[in-house]
This record gives C-alpha cells, sequence and structure tokens, in this order.
C-alpha cells in the first residue's frame, strides 16, 4: 500500500504528490491527520477547522465515487503514523513540502520514523512556484529586500515555464469503504463565520481598486490558497495573463515564506535585532479596545470589527490596523500579530509575522520607523465617502462614539521618539 498524506493541498487537481503517487505507485490510500496540538490551541467551532472539514468531506465523496475513501485520522501525527505502519503493509509515502516551522519539526520525525522502517518517502514542492533555496543571490545567501527577490524570481519563471496536472487518474486508488467521521466525532463544533468562495472577476481592476475597502475588490482567495483548495500554479498563470499587480502579491508570499525559511527564529522575534531595545508600553486595557474596534479612531475600528464579525480583514485596512497598534498605542507586534492569527480566516505564519514585522519596521523590508500612518488621511485617501466606516462603525458620529484612544500628533512624537531611544540602546 502507499499513503499519500493531504497537509495544506486539499484538492484533487494539480497537486503534485498526489498526482505522481498515482502514477508510480499502486493501491494509494489517501489520508488526513487532524492534529491534537494544532486543535487543541482553537477554539472547537473555529471556522478555519470547519473549512478544512467540510473541504475534506468533499474529496472523500470524489474518491467514494471512484470506489475508495479518504480516512482521516486525529491525534498525535507520529503515534499515528506508528499505528498505520504497524497494522498495514506500507511500502511508500508520498506528501507535500510544508515550511512553517513546528511542519518541519513533525515532518521530521515522520521522515525519521519512515526511514528506520524502510519505507519509501517522496515529498514534492506544491504549494510555491520556488522554494527554500531556489530563488538566492548569485553568492547563493537568501535575499531580505522584496525587489531584487522578485526580479530575480520573475526571471527564473521566464526561465523556467510552469505546467499543470490535472486529477490523476484514479485506477491505482485503494478499494475500501469507510464512513467519514461526522464534526461531532472528530470534537468540531459549527461556525457561524464561513469562507467564502474565491472569485478572480475583479482581477483585472485590481491595482485601481485594491486599496479601497468599500469596493470590495478583493479575491477572497487567502483561505483557499492556505489551505491548498486552489492550486499556485493556476493562480500564477492567470495573475501574469492578467495583471502584474496580482502577481506581485504572490511573489510577496513566496518572498515571506522563504524569510520563514531561512530565519525561522523570526516568527517570534525582530527579524532586525538593533531594534530588541525598544520599550513597548503593552497596556493591556488599550489592547483590548483595539481588539473590539473601540479606540475611537474609526478606520482601525472598522478594520477590527471586520475582522471580529467575518474572519477577514481589507489589505490596505490591516496596515493601518497595525501600524496604529505598534506606533500609536506601541503594543508589541508579537500581540498584534497572534491576535490576527487567530482570527484570520487566511492566517499564513510567514506572511503575518512578515507584514506585522513590516508594520512595525522591524522586519527584513519594512516600513522606516518614523513612517506612521495617520489613520484621518488615510480616511481621506481609501475611504472618503466613509462608506466602509459606515458598514462597520455606525455610530461613529453619535455621542456614544469613544473619543479616540490616543490623539494622533502626540502619539506620533512619542512613537519617533521611542524607537530613536530603542535604537540608541543596541547601537
Amino acid at each position: 500500500m502507499t499513503i499519500f498524506w493531504f497537509r495544506r493541498d486539499l484538492r484533487l487537481h494539480d497537486n503534485t504528490a498526489l498526482f505522481e503517487a498515482f502514477e508510480n505507485e499502486n493501491n494509494v490510500q489517501p489520508i488526513f491527520i487532524f492534529d491534537d496540538k494544532i486543535l487543541s490551541e482553537l477554539p472547537k467551532n473555529d471556522p478555519r477547522v470547519n473549512f478544512i472539514y467540510d473541504e475534506l468531506n468533499k474529496i472523500h465523496e470524489k474518491l467514494s465515487l471512484k470506489g475508495g475513501a479518504l480516512q482521516i485520522h486525529k491525534g498525535e501525527p507520529l503515534e499515528i503514523w506508528r499505528n498505520m505502519i504497524a497494522e498495514n503493509n506500507i511500502e511508500a509515502v508520498y506528501f507535500n513540502h510544508d515550511y512553517e516551522p513546528y511542519a518541519r519539526k513533525r515532518d521530521k520525525a515522520v521522515y525519521e520514523l519512515l526511514k528506520t522502517k524502510g519505507i519509501k518517502i517522496v515529498n514534492k514542492k506544491d504549494q510555491v512556484i520556488f522554494e527554500k533555496s531556489e530563488v538566492t543571490k548569485d553568492d547563493g545567501k537568501p535575499y531580505t529586500v522584496y525587489t531584487p527577490y522578485k526580479n530575480k524570481w520573475l526571471k527564473k519563471y521566464q526561465d523556467n515555464p510552469i505546467a499543470l496536472k490535472g486529477e490523476p487518474d484514479f485506477n491505482r486508488l485503494n478499494q475500501i469503504k469507510y464512513n467519514f467521521p461526522s464534526k461531532n466525532e472528530l470534537g468540531i463544533a459549527p461556525s457561524e463565520i464561513e469562507v467564502k468562495s474565491f472569485s478572480l472577476n475583479e482581477i483585472e481592476t485590481y491595482d485601481e481598486l485594491r486599496n479601497f475597502p468599500s469596493k470590495d475588490a478583493g479575491s477572497y482567495l487567502g483561505p483557499h490558497l492556505r489551505f491548498g483548495t486552489v492550486s499556485t500554479r493556476e493562480l500564477v498563470l492567470e495573475a501574469e495573463k492578467r495583471n502584474a499587480t496580482f502577481l506581485s502579491e504572490l511573489i510577496w508570499r513566496e518572498f515571506f515564506m522563504q524569510i520563514l525559511w531561512h530565519f525561522p527564529d523570526s516568527a517570534h522575534q525582530n527579524f532586525k535585532p538593533q531594534y530588541n531595545g525598544i520599550e513597548w508600553r503593552n497596556n493591556k486595557e488599550e489592547f483590548e479596545k483595539w481588539c473590539k474596534g473601540k479606540t475611537g479612531y474609526p478606520i482601525v475600528d472598522a478594520g477590527m470589527r471586520e475582522l471580529n464579525k467575518t474572519g477577514y480583514m481589507h489589505n490596505r485596512v490591516r496596515m493601518i490596523t497595525a501600524s496604529f497598534l505598534v506606533k500609536h498605542l506601541l503594543i508589541d507586534w508579537r500581540w498584534g500579530e497572534a491576535y490576527f492569527a487567530e482570527k484570520l480566516l487566511d492566517f499564513e505564519l510567514a506572511s503575518n509575522v512578515g507584514n506585522w514585522q513590516w508594520a512595525a519596521g522591524t522586519g527584513c523590508d519594512a516600513a522606516p520607523y518614523f513612517r506612521v500612518f495617520n489613520p484621518y488621511e488615510q480616511v481621506k485617501k481609501f475611504d472618503k465617502d466613509l462608506k466602509y466606516i459606515r458598514k462597520w462603525v455606525p455610530e461613529f458620529e453619535d455621542f456614544s462614539y469613544p473619543q479616540p484612544i490616543v490623539e494622533h500628533k502626540f502619539a506620533r512624537e512619542r512613537a519617533i521618539a521611542t524607537y530613536k531611544e530603542g535604537l540608541n540602546k543596541t547601537v
């Protein structure tokens, strides 16, 4: 028997390792493992876990039509693999690469176990066009600035055309009937928040409309990319034909992934250590107001309320809310990163950390520390008709709406002085 292990690639089409497993092996049995460690850190009704379950159920139903099944396991991954090896004659295991620190540690342990049992292991690149050290400087060192990385990425892309694979031939699917477990059996509670279907209908005007939150011109691709229900290769081919700015956003995603790969400590440490001397205020009451969308800054509050209600937040507003937390309130970027990780449907560690460090000025290719977004000016530029604000903060013109948590000019000057002082400590 051959096992194909679904992880962040929840689709049957253009799935690299899945396709190769069916091309090269017999009796291929697809599986998915609900990891108890990950589930234990999430609420039972987490919308992302519900989304994963629903997508897996769709895959199972398709495989059932071919006489097979998707097997679901729940527990500690290494223990599950030990049990599967003991109970089955497993000859080969196929899966696609994952790049986050926890996944790398998990995969290394599974790899060592399979190796000691003499089981063939095939793992492939799937969720990116270029991974690890495939796009580096001429001396082999990783890029830490986006633009030269992007230029090298584009050149390498032109020199290495990508081809799509369809669905595999399921003739080699392990023929087995299996009752798909219910959410209740897996300890998953239904969520009121749903992952939206993605759409590329607005892609041609993406560069013109992407900064205006009321236009709703986003693709809602984030969660689908995060969990691999859509092929990155398909998206890049579409973006290449239809919108260069959209393509750049996909390259940013890979830039942050290779940063996390080369610098895994950046997930919880300042990429630039010279910023370690900053004395964050970390006021818990102010953080709570930011979380709840009660700062007295309508554009900030609109973004946070949209996030809390839907699991989404417009990209421009993400920058504004993040900048406000770290600069206006001088709260450690890690607090904000953790809150977004808890709430965002499209949470992806590399991009979340990369973007928060960008906002804080502590990242590899970050906004300068003295750049402090003026929330009022951001409204004038990107929501001048107040449509977005009125949707999420209908009471912003009433007496009931709170006064600003801090005055902008004062906050800006305090932030710059605090950053300067912190930088001087580490010189």
